[in-house]
């Protein structure tokens, strides 16, 4: 079947070959095109000052130039205008075709010392740094939310179990500060995942450097990057890897919400009412008038089969490969997008809804059964001089003797660290408050570094 070539900027390609390369990127790199911009402006600013012998590679004049061409694309990008299309394969060639014909033979210049290679990797990183910070502040709001429900019932009386039987006395206190500490643990993962990402590979090139003079400590600074990447070939294979870093912290963010959600399906059916969802959170059936359903809950608990689902993918993409860069890299990017923004959009939604949940205190109450004190008997038997076998024996051949115990009495005896009496709340508190702060100072910097390198007040590029 014959074909035709279209010409690209990097050389003339089968149209069906060239559909099949470019895949979904002009889609994807939407995504990539302001931070594209950004990373253009501190590339260009490194090289306005590099002196190859027969002056600067771009004048002051020059310089601005490029940079006004940048924010003008910028606004673009925000207005919903920019295009990429299948001639110009990715962002990168998209950025650089219209700053070409914003500025003219200068803006030819910009590609000076790179590759789209590092270019990419350094997009990636910009847009991990913002996503990662975002999603940290959505941790904390759920994870806030939690801790809000769990004082607000933090002595109401709940079934422990175990096997899903009921097992010991407990609190609302305990079930939902469990979960909000299983998420602040995630944040930390989340957090040594930023510290990973927080690394600039630009300037790698290729993979193998450029033989010119060029500041990538200089880049670096100018982006808000902890540091640059050191080795120009890790910078290359490190694309890939981080992605999968990140998605792998995704991956235990929706580890504890999946529990969470499974939960919040069992202890609202009417077998046990404990909780009541906002009406608003759930949807009805189109036959039977009377349905409730929980399916947010049920969504998040599919969800984070997808994002572990993202993670096997990137991994099985990065795994094999050489050293170098390979095309396959192109393929992690959707899951890792696509796996970030799910992890994203699930705390988002989780946190509005456990806002506006209820606990049912009679329902919870009504669920404890004189079995459920067992093991507190035996344990009282202790406190009064019988080794816990024997203690454990005797109460287990009369288990029909056990008397009832008011739950709430139950609980206050739980006094120890961790226990229903012995929650510590406004710790796990500070826990959220601190990734606030964490995410506050980051996001402060960055802000202040791009500020900077564009000469308009960022994000709202102002002047």
């Amino acid at each position: 079947m014959a074909t035709q070539a279209r010409k690209t900027l990097v050389g003339n390609v089968d149209s069906h070959v060239l559909a099949f390369t470019i895949g979904k990127d002009p889609q994807l790199d939407l995504k990539l095109a302001e931070v594209d911009c950004i990373g253009s402006a501190a590339h260009v600013t490194m090289l306005a000052g590099l002196d190859l012998g027969k002056g600067p590679l771009f004048t002051p004049s020059e310089h601005a130039a490029i940079l006004a061409a940048l924010r003008d694309i910028i606004g673009t990008i925000r207005a919903g205008t920019f295009k990429i299309t299948a001639t110009d394969q990715d962002v990168h060639l998209a950025v650089e075709r219209l700053l070409s014909r914003s500025v003219g033979e200068i803006g030819r210049r910009i590609h000076t010392a790179r590759s789209r290679n590092d270019q990419v990797a350094t997009d990636l990183r910009l847009f991990a740094k913002t996503e990662l910070m975002d999603l940290m502040d959505e941790g904390a709001r759920l994870a806030a939310a939690l801790l809000t429900f769990a004082k607000r019932y933090e002595r109401v009386p709940m079934v422990g179990r175990t096997h899903m039987q009921p097992a010991m006395p407990s609190s609302v206190g305990v079930w939902a500060s469990a979960h909000a500490e299983s998420l602040l643990d995630d944040m930390g993962l989340i957090m040594s995942a930023y510290d990973y990402n927080d690394r600039c590979p630009l300037g790698s090139a290729a993979g193998y450097g450029v033989p010119l003079p060029i500041d990538r400590q200089l880049t670096s600074d100018l982006l808000g990057f902890a540091a640059p990447q050191h080795n120009v070939l890790y910078a290359g294979n490190a694309r890939g890897k981080c992605e999968t870093v990140i998605l792998s912290a995704c991956a235990q963010v929706m580890l504890t919400l999946s529990r969470l959600a499974e939960d919040l399906i069992l202890f609202t059916t009417p077998e046990m009412p404990y909780f009541t969802l906002p009406a608003a959170f759930c949807t009805g059936s189109s036959i039977m008038p009377q349905k409730q359903n929980p399916d947010v809950a049920e969504l998040v608990r599919a969800k984070a089969s997808r994002v572990m689902g993202h993670l096997t993918a990137a991994m099985g993409v990065v795994k094999g490969l050489p050293s170098g860069y390979n095309r396959d890299l192109q393929e992690v990017k959707e899951p890792f997008m696509e796996g970030v923004e799910t992890t994203r959009s699930c705390l988002t939604v989780m946190a509005q809804m456990i806002g506006g949940m209820t606990a049912n205190r009679p329902a919870l109450e009504a669920a404890f059964t004189t079995g459920v004190f067992a093991a507190d008997r035996a344990l009282e038997l202790v406190a009064e001089g019988l080794p816990f076998r024997d203690a454990y024996q005797q109460v287990k051949a009369n288990l029909d003797a056990l008397e009832s115990v008011r739950p709430a009495a139950a609980i206050a005896q739980k006094v120890h660290l961790g226990a229903a009496a012995g929650l510590d709340l406004a710790l796990l508190k500070q826990r959220v408050q601190a990734v606030g702060r964490f995410t506050k100072d980051e996001r402060k910097q960055y802000y202040r570094c791009i500020s900077a390198l564009l000469g308009a007040r960022y994000p709202e590029m102002r002047e």
